[in-house]
């Protein structure tokens, strides 16, 4: 629908910037949700793809870390700020992994923030869906791919590149902004929180963590991110198991204390709370 192309525009525009991870490893970040790419001579492997008004530039910054072919494309998840050049990755050669809910939920129509979705034509759907882990041995790193149960969506997967010591989140993880739950495919803060404790326990003090959106972070920016949505979840929960519509815990204000550095982004913090409100 309309929404979706103006979203897309709006999104698409910004510049693509490139940062090191290591070697044969950077992130992209600008238009729609943040991008890992690992190159070498075996091919690239490409986590999330951007927009599709980003295409071109896309390719073109891929074309240029090296001279190897479009390998394989992981999507973190269905949503279309992170799958969107899925068939042009295809028409580039490449195949796609993602877990098996995301092909279900790219093969459905969904109504979100606003915007209408067709179910994607079978060109920009998954080549290869699995269900609870995948490993994939490229340029001599080892990517496991984990599922995790609903949290963002019904389709999230952590991205941990063991040997880079990167691991990219998609949007289980919003460095500096109130995070999106996708309530409308299964995403509930608990969720959210659990994704967070799992990715943890996957990280040490040098992982660099790749955010959906927002700047790269690290373990402690992760911590953060866990110990603000714990902080108002047990907030929010509380107010609502004593009976207090989401009027009431609106007014209360139980992210106050955390607006000044979180509250800036998509989500605003009315907004956010209802988000938190709707799955406790």
């Amino acid at each position: 629908g309309a929404a979706v192309e103006k979203m897309r525009g709006q999104m698409g525009s910004a510049p693509i910037e490139t940062t090191k991870l290591a070697d044969g490893l950077v992130m992209l970040s600008g238009p729609g949700g943040n991008v890992v790419v690992l190159f070498g001579r075996e091919g690239k492997i490409v986590v999330d793809s951007f927009v599709q008004p980003a295409w071109p530039r896309l390719k073109a910054t891929l074309d240029g870390l090296d001279g190897s072919p479009l390998k394989t494309l992981i999507d973190t998840h269905w949503h279309f700020d992170h799958s969107d050049n899925n068939a042009n990755f295809r028409s580039a050669g490449a195949g796609i992994v993602a877990h098996e809910n995301t092909k279900k939920r790219l093969s459905e129509p969904h109504d979100l923030l606003g915007m209408h979705f067709e179910p994607s034509p079978a060109d920009a759907l998954p080549t290869d869906t699995f269900a609870d882990r995948r490993s994939v041995t490229a340029n001599g790193d080892q990517i496991i791919l984990a599922y995790v149960p609903p949290a963002h969506t019904d389709t999230d997967i952590l991205v941990h590149f063991s040997k880079g010591n990167v691991l990219h989140m998609g949007d289980l993880f919003f460095n500096g902004t109130y995070p999106f739950i996708d309530a409308s495919t299964r995403g509930n803060i608990n969720g959210m929180i659990s994704a967070s404790g799992r990715a943890l326990q996957m990280v040490d003090d040098k992982t660099r963590i790749v955010p959906g959106h927002g700047p790269l972070g690290d373990r402690a920016a992760l911590q953060r991110y866990r110990t603000m949505l714990t902080a108002i979840r047990d907030k929010v929960r509380a107010q609502k198991a004593k009976g207090a519509t989401l009027e009431q815990v609106q007014a209360d204000k139980p992210t106050a204390e955390f607006d000044a550095q979180w509250g800036k982004g998509m989500m605003g913090p009315n907004d956010f709370v209802a988000l938190v409100y709707a799955g406790v």
